[in-house]
């Protein structure tokens, strides 16, 4: 039988056993009791849904369960403008009933809280209840209907919050690359580069703190390790080729020389570039140019998935990392006429061979135009045959003769 409720000296708060019960009216008139743990908590909660009422703003608690909601959203929506097709439904419907109704699905709405999304996620990640290893990606990509369902949920009213905002995803792939040194490819998956509607689309929604560094790599295709590693002192931002000089990277927690004799390059900067890195540069040359908050060298598996990650699925391209900024530099630098030799400088690999291998299907396969003929600065007259006799009166033995 449940405890008895008594009067405090506020109106509506009644005390129950240890907790605190709160009584108040919708705008319907519909008598609504929520508890909380303390009396502060319960006037607190009081004042909220008092003023959420006569401003209008206040939505009834949802007794829907997430995975009714859940097989009724995935029929019905229609993404955000975003490409959202029918097979991507499918994936969703997909992964909402293999792995997040299971979970979740008996929950109501209003239940979930970030604790369980994080329970949850960490439960994805435990090889021995998948039986098999969920790939940081795979989890992510399980995660994404997910988000978008809850989300659906705010934004039609029948929850205040979406417990998935700000949920800590898995670096664990991304962390092995960078300690097995295999961060410079994505484990043999195809070269992707950005659109120059998506490169803007994923600088313009950067976070402000990072978004220097972001363009940066975009413009250099340098790696996201040389990028961390550099200092004040190895830009060179005046006279008429300005340059950053690349003269080490932070891997695995230490600064090493690059990995080959080629990493050690020079990289040119554009002007709008050079004058967002004046702002930025600090005044000691020894200092990080893109230090973390104990002006120590940042981490790139945290930098990934706290601020890159959140951005490129914000900007449509959630497969995107740091490498694809190095892969549309390297697309960017073909496109614009530079042969294999001088992007293989650019982006410092030991090998043109390698650069041609890993960026060919980058080229244009289209053979082009046909070469014209005489040669373009070859007059017509230089270039018409001269007669059998005039080439026989210049013969020697014919002058001799």
């Amino acid at each position: 039988m449940p405890a008895k409720l008594e009067k405090t000296r506020t109106p509506g708060i009644f005390k129950r056993g240890e907790r605190y019960a709160v009584i108040y009216r919708d705008g319907a008139g519909r008598q609504r009791q929520e508890s909380a743990r303390t009396y502060d908590e319960a006037r607190r909660l009081r004042a909220k849904r008092s003023a959420a009422v006569s401003d209008g703003s206040y939505q009834p608690h949802s007794r829907e369960r997430f995975g009714e909601f859940a097989e009724a959203w995935v029929d019905r929506f229609q993404g955000t403008g975003r490409g959202f097709t029918e097979g991507t439904r499918r994936e969703y419907r997909r992964d909402l009933r293999a792995y997040a109704i299971p979970k979740l699905g008996n929950l109501r709405l209003e239940q979930i809280s970030p604790r369980h999304i994080a329970e949850w996620i960490a439960w994805l990640c435990d090889e021995e209840a998948q039986g098999r290893h969920l790939a940081d990606a795979s989890v992510r990509r399980i995660l994404a209907p997910v988000r978008s369902c809850l989300r659906s949920a705010m934004r039609e009213g029948v929850v205040r919050h979406n417990p998935t905002q700000g949920a800590a995803l898995p670096a664990r792939d991304a962390q092995k690359r960078i300690e097995d040194g295999r961060d410079d490819l994505d484990d043999g998956a195809e070269v992707k580069a950005l659109t120059t509607d998506q490169l803007a689309a994923l600088l313009l929604v950067a976070p402000r703190q990072h978004r220097l560094l972001f363009e940066l790599l975009a413009a250099t295709g340098l790696r996201i390790s040389e990028a961390l590693a550099l200092r004040a002192g190895d830009l060179s931002l005046d006279g008429a080729r300005p340059v950053v000089r690349v003269r080490r990277a932070y891997v695995r927690g230490k600064f090493k020389v690059p990995k080959s004799k080629t990493g050690r390059r020079q990289v040119p900067l554009d002007p709008a570039l050079v004058r967002a890195l004046r702002r930025a540069e600090p005044a000691d040359p020894r200092a990080l140019l893109f230090p973390g908050a104990d002006d120590e060298p940042m981490h790139a598996s945290n930098l990934l998935m706290r601020a890159f990650k959140p951005a490129a699925e914000e900007a449509g391209v959630p497969w995107a990392g740091f490498h694809t900024l190095r892969h549309t530099c390297a697309s960017r630098l073909f496109a614009a006429g530079r042969n294999a030799v001088q992007v293989q400088r650019w982006l410092g690999h030991s090998d043109p061979g390698f650069t041609l291998r890993t960026y060919v299907h980058l080229l244009e396969d289209d053979l082009g135009e046909a070469l014209p003929l005489p040669l373009p600065g070859v007059s017509e007259v230089s270039a018409d045959p001269t007669p059998l006799d005039a080439r026989a009166k210049r013969r020697p033995d014919a002058i001799a003769a």
